[in-house]
């Protein structure tokens, strides 16, 4: 499955968004307020305009599922489903923390099949297509990158804003297996599992499919394991947008916790 316009577009996409978002972060902005309640700014707003316009005049046959776009479910009907997340861990960015990033996922057939995130205030780019391998560029440094294969003294990510109790009790169970525990906001967890600077991630809380598309091809690519928390795997493009059984991470399947 050769992907390449699809990656190309999706990598200047990000960076072209991730710019834009940058503009905005850098001002002061106003902070509003969705339905159920998740903050939503103006660097949603135009990041989204940026990759949803230009993806419908590159890939007019593909269809769309986006955070900030209304969801009229045609997609239902199409093999191919771009699944994007234009600023994920708006929290973060609101915080001014810097941990926020641009996701950009395809999805054929209900499977991910290539993902891109761009952290926009450390200008990282991590990308991946099946069968392709997982990359990390940073300036003109480009890194094929992998999991680590520790299986004893894991590093442990745990999300920056949603931690749960259910979340501390299980690392509370293993504490004897656990070097480290680190804090990071949006999909950058996924992405230092793929690049081997963490083993394990335990999501028990509600995301979407637009949170975990471009993370999961991303894992995978380099090597990880992604699945939800049954074990089963994760599809996309589905009519429930919900990931309503979390999910996990990991390095190497003898990184499992128990619970």
């Amino acid at each position: 499955m050769k992907l390449i316009k699809e990656l190309n577009t999706s990598k200047d996409l990000a960076i072209k968004a991730g710019e834009a978002i940058m503009k905005i972060y850098n001002s002061s902005f106003d902070v509003d307020y969705k339905k159920d309640q998740s903050p939503i700014t103006l660097a949603d707003k135009k990041s989204n305009e940026i990759i949803v316009n230009e993806l419908l005049k590159q890939f007019p046959n593909y269809a769309i599922l986006s955070e900030e776009s209304k969801d009229d479910l045609t997609r239902l009907n199409n093999d191919w489903c771009w699944i994007i997340d234009p600023l994920d861990g708006t929290k973060e960015f609101i915080k001014k923390n810097g941990e926020f990033t641009v996701n950009i996922a395809l999805a054929y057939r209900n499977k991910v099949v290539l993902g891109v995130i761009y952290i926009p205030v450390t200008k990282e780019l991590y990308y991946a297509a099946k069968g392709f391998g997982a990359y990390y560029k940073i300036e003109s440094k480009l890194n094929k990158i992998s999991v680590s294969n520790r299986t004893e003294n894991i590093r442990v990510m745990m999300s920056r804003s949603h931690a749960t109790e259910k979340l501390k009790s299980l690392l509370k169970a293993n504490e004897h297996r656990i070097s480290d525990v680190k804090s990071a906001g949006s999909s950058l967890k996924g992405c230092l599992i793929a690049k081997g600077k963490a083993e394990v991630y335990y999501r028990y809380n509600l995301t979407r499919e637009w949170d975990t598309a471009a993370m999961q091809c991303i894992v995978e690519e380099a090597g990880g394991i992604f699945k939800q928390m049954d074990g089963t795997p994760m599809l996309y493009n589905r009519v429930n947008t919900l990931n309503d059984k979390g999910f996990y991470i990991l390095n190497n399947l003898k990184s499992q916790l128990s619970s």
